[in-house]
């Protein structure tokens, strides 16, 4: 199970639409990991004028990575954590998440940085079993 969800929420959402405010503090708390980093590039990329931040640095753990995936790989999350810190995220590898401000996803560089090309560039052993 990736959240934690607490019996309140369940309730909520038995019942009708939840808050997405209570969802994303939910995922903050499930998985802080990816909250805290995605929070950091999102702070990196608002404070800096760069197009994008992205992390290269794999998790120091199975845990972590574990938490980054289950982040990036629920539509409902991900889109929940873009909304909630106004940027578009990019997802290679393992680790490799990048935070682009929201205009740029039909930018030509969000573009090379989501393209299979780069995809492959970006593959090496060490991902192998990611």
């Amino acid at each position: 199970m990736s959240l934690d969800v607490s019996p309140q929420l369940l309730a909520e959402a038995k019942h009708g639409d939840i808050r997405e405010e209570d969802f994303v503090d939910t995922v903050r708390t499930s998985l802080p990991y990816a909250y805290d980093l995605i929070a950091s590039l999102a702070t990196e990329l608002r404070d800096g004028k760069a197009e994008f931040t992205d992390n290269q640095t794999p998790p120091p753990s199975e845990r972590e990575r574990g938490q980054l995936l289950r982040a990036l790989a629920s539509d409902a999350i991900r889109s929940s954590l873009e909304r909630h810190f106004g940027i578009a995220l990019a997802f290679q590898n393992c680790h490799r998440v990048a935070a682009f401000r929201t205009e740029s996803r039909e930018g030509e560089l969000y573009g090379r940085f989501t393209s299979m090309r780069s995809q492959v560039l970006n593959q090496s052993p060490e991902f192998r079993d990611c």
